[in-house]
């Protein structure tokens, strides 16, 4: 398993750097605006559409599924590769063909799951 997360490596850490994007990033900043500024008036709504049925709308196009997609998916990559890191710096080395395996199992699977949710819209 250790060989195969060798080779698979920079795939992986280009899914980890989306995800530290997309997670550290834009969704912050997305829920700020969005979830705390917009509710409290802070923000003028005139300039910030969030209506349901616009909100529908982009996510029934091929790249707004796309960007909801990666709003989900990139994260839980990015989330795997920091826990399997986490645990072969506490458990050594000899951890981390089986921990890279779950973590990465574990965020192939929500991956998936959001692919499904994403295109059931």
């Amino acid at each position: 398993m250790r060989g195969l997360l060798l080779r698979l490596e920079p795939l992986i850490w280009g899914l980890f750097g989306g995800g530290m994007f997309v997670g550290a990033l834009l969704l912050p900043a997305w829920c700020l605006v969005a979830g705390v500024l917009l509710p409290l008036g802070l923000l003028p709504a005139a300039e910030f559409p969030i209506l349901w049925e616009h909100l529908y709308y982009q996510l029934s196009q091929p790249l707004g599924r796309a960007v909801a997609w990666s709003a989900v998916a990139l994260p839980l990559w990015a989330g795997a590769h920091q826990a399997r890191h986490l645990v072969t710096d506490f458990g050594g080395l000899r951890w981390d063909g089986l921990v890279g395996g779950l973590c990465y199992a574990a965020a192939a699977l929500g991956s998936l799951l959001a692919a499904f949710a994403v295109l059931a819209l």
